[in-house]
């Protein structure tokens, strides 16, 4: 299991993700038919020609899943009970097809549930960069996390 408990996360610590994706065409032209989203500036080159962008643009919420799915296997695998929420979620530069995205993640704050006492919450802030280190995505992410088991 490459996921951190609870007890195991401090207050500042920076992780800096191996894990790096270059996005594609299919990529966005999957995404946003699975999701129902059929804005031209998704899809259509030709329409994309006419906007400030002259290129499709990635749909942004493939980009938000992405960014924190690079995040998963440093952080949170198997060891979260579920997202408690995604704040604050920013798209900062466009992120296009061909682009080569790489995630460093914060830990914010951390605390005890006051319902959950085998749980502890965690609140990640989570940075996308493209291959020019431009900061194409942010957001503060809210983990109920799992405690470490007692050992026996």
């Amino acid at each position: 299991m490459a996921g951190l408990y609870f007890e195991q996360f401090e207050v500042g610590q920076l992780f800096k993700h191996d894990t790096r994706r270059t996005v594609t065409e299919t990529d966005n032209v999957l995404f946003s038919a699975m999701t129902h989203n059929p804005a031209a500036i998704h899809l259509d080159v030709e329409y994309a020609k006419t906007t400030e962008f002259k290129k499709p643009l990635m749909n942004s919420a493939f980009t938000l899943g992405l960014m924190v799915g690079i995040s998963v296997g440093d952080t949170t695998l198997g060891t979260t009970v579920g997202n408690l929420g995604w704040d604050e979620v920013r798209f900062p530069k466009p992120t296009f097809a061909g682009d080569t995205i790489r995630v460093e993640s914060t830990v914010l704050e951390k605390r005890e549930s006051k319902s959950r006492p085998d749980n502890g919450i965690v609140v990640f802030n989570h940075t996308a960069y493209n291959q020019r280190e431009e900061v194409v995505a942010t957001c503060k992410r809210i983990a109920l996390m799992q405690r470490r088991p007692a050992v026996k």
